[in-house]
């Protein structure tokens, strides 16, 4: 799935998600449903720069079907010079392969305690 997003491939980046998955950003308030809603999202966010880059920087797996991965998401706007960058940790559940909860946070040291406790509850 990351070299998906770091290619801009939408369809193989969601085909990880279950047709239902629920997309949650914690800061935006957002929430997609669904393998379409979250590509469109990715979609749009993607369409304002002239280049963009996604990279994990830490992968793990929690256990209990918890990942927590930690990304860097960096790109130049459309019609400017300099670069912008988010990081990012990404909270995932997954059943029988496949992501059925994503949850975004910009507080990485928040996304690894509530990854930690989700894996623990799941056990």
């Amino acid at each position: 799935m990351d070299e998906a997003a770091h290619r801009l491939d939408f369809d193989a980046a969601v085909s990880v998600y279950a047709p239902d998955a629920v997309w949650e950003g914690r800061a935006s308030g957002m929430a997609f449903e669904g393998r379409t809603e979250i590509r469109g999202f990715w979609e749009d966010m993607t369409v304002a720069y002239e280049e963009f880059e996604w990279r994990s920087e830490e992968i793990l797996d929690l256990g209990n079907e918890v990942t927590f991965v930690v990304s860097r998401a960096s790109g130049r706007p459309v019609g400017s010079s300099g670069w912008v960058e988010l990081r990012l940790a990404i909270v995932a559940v997954w059943e029988e392969g496949l992501i059925v909860q994503g949850t975004t946070y910009t507080d990485i040291d928040e996304a690894r305690a509530a990854a930690d406790r989700l894996a623990e509850e799941r056990g």
